[in-house]
């Protein structure tokens, strides 16, 4: 893992987002799907990305330098986040100007519960990538809390809501060292 990493930029507006040309991978999803979690464990680091027990906590998109080659990106949560409608409104005008338009985003994760079942959210997240033509991958966190019968039962429930091939797939637990390496290389490659 890599343990050189540093919290680099906390963007609450476009001109604030790194201008160095360096590639990006952004992690998306809903609020309390385990963004930071997932991203802590990707890097090797206990506590450089914030969790909270109250979901919605991410209010900028943070830029987090790995390595001094690229940068995970954390995007603010959807679909809880206890706010006004304005500042939702800002919040999903910002993100998905980010996610069309920036020309150093180089892969998006979206993250889903493998426990449930994806919500109309995490299909226009999946459809918004789609229509973007941006690489992404869906990362199915919480692995480690269903047996292997329960996934596989989930596993073809996400494949079909989501409509995305296997390949995209990736189930994940911070628990498990191995789906995070194989997570890790995806993205890098």
């Amino acid at each position: 893992m890599h343990r050189q990493a540093e919290l680099a930029v906390m963007a609450a507006s476009e001109e604030a987002y790194p201008k160095d040309g360096r590639p990006e991978a952004a992690f998306v999803g809903r609020s309390n799907v385990g963004k930071s979690t997932l991203l802590n464990a990707l890097l090797g680091r206990k506590k450089l990305a914030y969790t909270s027990a109250k979901p919605g906590k991410t209010r900028t998109i943070n830029f987090y330098l790995v390595g001094e080659e690229y940068y995970f990106v954390d995007l603010p949560g959807y679909g809880y986040a206890q706010i006004d409608k304005k500042t939702r409104a800002a919040w999903e005008r910002q993100m998905n100007g980010y996610l069309k338009n920036r020309e150093t985003l180089a892969v998006v994760i979206q993250l889903v519960d493998s426990r449930h079942i994806p919500t109309e959210l995490d299909v226009k997240m999946t459809q918004l990538l789609q229509k973007a033509g941006r690489p992404f991958l869906v990362a199915a966190t919480k692995r480690d809390k269903l047996s292997n019968n329960q996934w596989q039962q989930m596993k073809g429930r996400i494949l079909k809501k989501l409509d995305i091939a296997e390949e995209q797939l990736y189930p994940v637990s911070a628990m498990d060292k191995n789906s995070i390496f194989a997570l890790r290389d995806a993205i890098i490659e």
